[in-house]
């Protein structure tokens, strides 16, 4: 492979803001694995956001692209997956495997697709210095003639376009916009962009701890919800707290500490058979195998509130929940999953069928 921009290539990265911006370009927030895409020929790399290949878990991505875009090109982009109508993230994890016959079946059930909202290089030419508004207009012009599985992201320049998708989209399954400067060149492993993700608030119940790496303070907090059955799972963690708040909050929930974790609802969180049936902490994964998922169980009786910006199946937290405060206003038994804000569904075939 001879291209003038090679891999490793690290994605240029959005900072969080809370406001759409104005004066700029917009694009969906696109809910999937971010790639790099280069072909010189018949050779085709898909490069993960940390600059490791993810080739061989997309084979028929591989094969799409060598059919689809310029012999010679890079592409920035989003691996996605969709199903009924709306992506699916986990899907998407499950290509994750090490098994080659695995992959093959997986690469024909879930099927994945490619979104492409920048050109990094097009022939002999790298477009790393360009301004985003030429590179997008030469994106559009190369890949005019793609089809699925190849994408192009919709974009706009008008504010009340993007904050019109800020609130549809997420009922496809995408989680916010992301913004750019329209003069902006493609600047790698720098936040240069802008990103504005839905958040919610959420009453949970927090039912135990995990320590921190570092010695016998609060690493994480387990967070749950009372299902329709009123049965407690396991939808989360918060951990975003400065070092001096991890060991205040050892000495705040120490009253709630339990001994014996057998009366407590996630009491067959290490049986592997019952998270066939339930949420529980320590869910065993591929993610997790090196992991400790030991965990301290505090009685379930203490609230907080927590932020969120997007749940997984309507079952989970996506991301880590940013704590808010306490609630002693409110009962464990109240938190329930009733309390959580659904989108209105949209089809993303509205989306990637829609230029603007």
């Amino acid at each position: 492979m001879e291209l003038p921009v090679m891999p490793p290539v690290l994605p240029m990265l959005a900072k969080s803001v809370a406001r759409i911006p104005p004066g700029m370009h917009y694009e969906a927030k696109w809910d999937g694995f971010r790639a790099i895409v280069f072909r010189d020929g018949d050779e085709v790399e898909l490069g993960s956001r940390t600059g490791k290949p993810l080739t061989r878990y997309f084979p028929e991505l591989a094969e799409a692209v060598r059919e689809r875009v310029p012999e010679r090109c890079v592409l920035d982009g989003e691996i996605v997956i969709a199903r009924e109508g709306r992506l699916d993230f986990d899907a998407l994890t499950e290509r994750i495997h090490p098994a080659e016959s695995r992959v093959r079946m997986l690469a024909e059930r879930t099927p994945a697709s490619f979104v492409a909202f920048d050109l990094l290089a097009l022939a002999d030419e790298s477009l790393l210095d360009v301004p985003l508004t030429d590179r997008r207009a030469l994106l559009e012009a190369a890949l005019a003639g793609a089809t699925a599985p190849v994408h192009v992201a919709p974009a706009t320049t008008d504010i009340e376009v993007a904050e019109r998708w800020f609130e549809q989209y997420e009922g496809a399954g995408l989680d916010g916009v992301i913004a750019k400067p329209l003069t902006l060149g493609y600047r790698p492993d720098e936040r240069a962009m802008y990103k504005i993700k839905h958040e919610r608030t959420a009453d949970v119940v927090v039912a135990g701890y995990r320590l921190h790496k570092s010695g016998p303070v609060v690493g994480s907090l387990l967070l749950g919800l009372y299902d329709d059955r009123g049965a407690l799972q396991h939808v989360g963690v918060s951990a975003a707290f400065p070092m001096k708040r991890r060991a205040e909050l050892v000495e705040e929930l120490e009253p709630l500490r339990m001994d014996d974790v057998a009366e407590h609802p996630w009491a067959a969180w290490s049986d592997e058979a019952a998270h066939e049936t339930a949420r529980l902490p320590g869910a065993p994964s591929r993610w997790s195998a090196k992991k400790d998922l030991s965990w301290m169980p505090l009685r379930p009786e203490r609230v907080a509130e927590v932020a969120y910006d997007h749940m997984e199946n309507g079952v989970r937290f996506r991301h880590t929940a940013r704590f808010r405060r306490w609630r002693p206003d409110r009962t464990a038994e109240s938190c329930t999953y009733a309390q959580l804000e659904e989108p209105v569904r949209y089809e993303l075939a509205e989306i990637l069928g829609e230029r603007s």
